[in-house]
C-alpha cells in the first residue's frame, strides 16, 4: 500500500476561496488609502503655499498670484495649485490632483471663502 502525500481538490478550493475573500476586503481598503494619500499631498502643498505667501507678504506688503514670485514655489508631482485671489488684505487657493476628483481649499485674511473652506486658515477638502 502506497501513502500519497498532497492536498485534495476540496482543500485547494477552500484555500482559493479564502484568498479571494481576503482580496475582496483588502482591495477597497487599499483604494481608500491611496485617496487619503492624494488628499494629504494636496493639504501639505496648501500649508507650504501659506508659508510661502506669508514670506512674500513680509517682503512686499501684499500677497501674490504668481507662484514663481514666491522663490519658485512649486507643488508636489500630480498636484495643481491655483491662487484664486491675492490682495494686500488676503488670499485664497485651490489644490487639485490628477489622481482624485476631490479638491482642497484654503483662504487667509480678508479674501472671500473659497470652495468648502469656511474658516480662515483651515484647509477644507470636498
Amino acid at each position: 500500500m502506497t501513502c500519497r502525500r498532497g492536498f485534495t481538490l476540496i482543500e485547494l478550493l477552500i484555500v482559493v476561496v479564502i484568498i479571494g475573500i481576503l482580496a475582496a476586503i483588502a482591495i477597497p481598503k487599499f483604494a481608500n488609502t491611496k485617496e487619503k494619500a492624494y488628499i494629504g499631498s494636496m493639504k501639505s502643498d496648501l500649508r507650504n503655499l501659506a508659508t510661502a505667501e506669508e514670506a512674500f507678504f513680509y517682503d512686499s506688503s501684499t500677497y501674490t498670484l504668481n507662484l514663481a514670485a514666491m522663490n519658485n514655489f512649486s507643488a508636489s508631482t500630480g498636484v495643481s495649485l491655483t491662487v484664486n485671489e491675492a490682495t494686500a488684505q488676503g488670499w485664497s487657493a485651490t489644490a487639485s490632483s490628477a489622481n482624485t476628483t476631490r479638491k482642497c481649499y484654503l483662504f487667509s485674511g480678508a479674501a472671500a471663502p473659497v470652495g468648502s473652506a469656511t474658516t480662515e486658515g483651515r484647509i477644507s477638502c470636498s
